[in-house]
């Protein structure tokens, strides 16, 4: 069952933002506990099984643990200390933000790969220029980016065969792989040289309205995903007020 399988691809990225942005409000524990726990309950639902979440999910909990011992280490000083040394202090307050923030970033980071699976270039594209009537020129060239995204395995691949032919692959993990980036990195800016040559050649940027193949509208389904997704959002932050852990970013 895959209830976005025919929303609109911005309704994604909206659904996103709607979920997403209340969570930014706040750093206590119980909002983005319950925002994890209404991913999990909805991946199933947008064709996504928890095991494939948990795998996709392996970068992002590598990092989180990185993000939550600075915090525990840096955080504002509070309560009972437990460790100090120079400026780092563990606290009370310290530990508990940098749980706060270890959940935070998973509630924010899943969701990312929950709806933005399966997105198709193309129509992403119809639904910006159409919808959210973004420009031409920042349509293409996002569309021609995540298109681009695809190649960077084949091209890392052919760029270790190349070096190994030419007698410079022995040169440390470390130093090669630096050498090969700064080589990706070359040949990124090139291909965006011939994509903005391309699209001035074809008139992006002009005054005269361009005219689409294809028709991008939103469907009722679309505005009950985008619904849905603003309430689970403002719940995630209602749960947290009355049970009194609220804490506005910054207080």
């Amino acid at each position: 069952m895959n209830v976005l399988a025919n929303t609109n691809p911005v309704t994604r990225l909206g659904a996103l933002l709607l979920f997403t942005t209340p969570l930014l409000l706040s750093v206590d524990w119980v909002s983005a506990t319950v925002a994890l726990a209404l991913i999990l309950v909805y991946a199933p639902l947008c064709g996504m099984s928890w095991w494939v979440l948990l795998k996709r999910a392996v970068p992002i909990f590598v990092a989180t643990p990185i993000a939550g011992l600075s915090m525990a280490l840096y955080g504002r000083p509070e309560g009972h200390e437990y460790f100090s040394f120079a400026f780092a202090h563990v606290t009370d307050n310290s530990l508990q933000l940098a749980v706060a923030i270890m959940l935070r970033i998973l509630a924010v980071a899943l969701p990312v790969i929950v709806l933005t699976r399966g997105i198709d270039p193309t129509e992403l594209g119809d639904g910006l220029a159409q919808v959210w009537k973004l420009p031409e020129r920042f349509v293409i060239g996002s569309v021609a980016g995540v298109r681009l995204m695809t190649l960077f395995q084949r091209d890392w691949a052919a760029l270790a065969r190349a070096r190994r032919a030419r007698g410079v692959a022995d040169v440390g993990r470390i130093r090669g792989a630096l050498g090969m980036a700064f080589s990706l990195l070359v040949l990124a800016i090139r291909r965006g040289t011939k994509l903005a040559t391309a699209m001035e050649a074809r008139g992006f940027g002009g005054e005269t309205p361009r005219s689409h193949a294809r028709v991008s509208t939103l469907s009722f389904i679309d505005w009950v995903v985008l619904a849905v997704a603003l309430c689970c959002g403002i719940l995630s932050i209602v749960v947290a007020v009355y049970v009194g852990e609220f804490r506005f970013l910054g207080a």
